[in-house]
Parts: structure tokens; C-alpha cells; sequence
């Protein structure tokens, strides 16, 4: 089943305090443009939102530059950018809350430092990834990857933000934060499957022109 604009995903929209506030942090610390934008909500919620940003690059360098204007810009610290057996990558939080993981399966550079951005991915933190991958598959998404319960990434169009359903706990554990958290996601998915919410209350809705 080929990947069809109808399915494809244009961008994250991330309800905030401070709209002016918050888009001069994500211009400074990511350059993402259109892909990430904000609107303004006073929407209650603590802890742990259920989702993890992540953007996937090709070398340590590039970790490191995003982190470090991030860090600039004003997020915290979650995980240190450090090596691992799978790759390189640390986690930041944003000022407004969102969780963001930068993060390469290189272990050395290759080449000069770039900002180059080569995944960038929208990990939901799901109560039951079985049942909630069927929702998804349901609306017309096409399964690239799944390991039973535990992880499914979904097919996209080349130039689409990405999605992929990870266990709420192993998402939070990846995040370095608690597991528990309550109230509105703050997080509104854009992508032409919508409008509609899915088993654990991530919306989505049509992109906006």
C-alpha cells in the first residue's frame, strides 16, 4: 500500500502558555519551520504528557549543536547527550513542557557538523500499542515496523513527520521522567487522517492551509 498525501503528517501543533515565547524557542533551538507550530491554551496538566519529540540525525556533532541551542534558548536538561549501545543522544524538555529527544545511531562523526534533521518523529506513549496500532492501521496507515506490544513505527510520505507508538512506562523511561501524568496532552497531531482522537486522547486535526 503506497503512502498517500491523505496520510501523511505536516506538523506538530503544541498548545502553550506563551505563543511568542514559545515560537521564538523552536526557531532558536530547531529550525523545523512549519513543522512545528503553537497555539495558545491554558489546557490543565502535570507530569508526563505521553509523548516524546524526536528528531533522528547522522552524526554526534548534530546532537550536540541542537542540544546546545536548545539548552541556549531555555529548555532543560533530561538525559546528557552521551553514548549507548545503540548510537548517541540525550533528551531536553522544552519551556513549554514538551519533551525532546535528539539522537543518532552513529557513535563517531563522519563529517563536518551539520543542523541537518534526517527523522523527525512523533512517539506516542500508549497504554496498549496492539489496540491503538489497529486504530491507526484502521484509518489508513501502513505499518513499517512492529515488535508485538512493545513498538510500532508507522510508513510515511519522504518528506512527512513520522509516527511511531511506544508502551507509556518505556516512553517515559526513554524520557528520563516519571510515567505518571494527567490532563491534556497539549499536543494537537496535524495530518489528514483527522479530524478525530485516537485510544489514549491524542487529536488529530486537518493541517491548516
Amino acid at each position: 500500500m503506497n503512502i498517500t498525501t491523505d496520510q501523511a503528517i505536516e506538523s506538530v501543533i503544541l498548545e502553550v502558555p506563551d505563543t511568542v515565547v514559545a515560537q521564538a524557542f523552536y526557531t532558536a533551538a530547531f529550525g523545523l519551520g512549519d513543522k512545528v507550530r503553537v497555539r495558545a491554551s491554558e489546557a490543565p496538566t502535570t507530569g508526563f504528557r505521553g509523548f516524546i519529540l524526536s528528531l533522528v540525525v547522522a552524526q554526534p556533532s548534530t546532537v550536540d549543536s541542537l542540544i546546545g541551542t536548545a539548552v541556549q534558548a531555555g529548555a532543560t536538561t533530561l538525559k546528557p547527550a552521551k553514548k549507548s549501545f545503540w548510537g548517541y543522544g540525550g533528551v531536553v524538555q522544552a519551556p513549554d513542557g514538551a519533551i525532546w529527544k535528539i539522537a543518532t545511531s552513529a557513535k563517531k562523526d563522519t563529517g563536518p557538523a551539520t543542523r541537518e534533521i534526517d527523522d523527525f518523529v512523533i512517539l506516542l506513549g500508549v497504554d496498549n500499542v496492539k489496540a491503538t496500532k489497529q486504530f491507526y492501521v484502521d484509518r489508513g496507515l501502513t505499518v513499517a515496523k512492529s515488535f508485538g506490544s512493545k513498538y510500532v513505527e508507522f510508513d510515511t510520505a519522504p518528506s512527512s513527520v513520522k509516527l511511531a507508538l511506544y508502551g507509556r512506562r518505556a516512553a517515559a523511561k526513554d524520557a528520563g521522567v516519571p510515567a505518571e501524568g494527567t490532563g491534556s496532552h497539549r499536543i494537537v497531531i496535524g495530518g489528514n487522517i483527522g479530524p478525530c482522537t485516537d485510544l489514549d486522547g491524542f487529536a488529530w486535526d486537518v493541517p491548516s492551509a
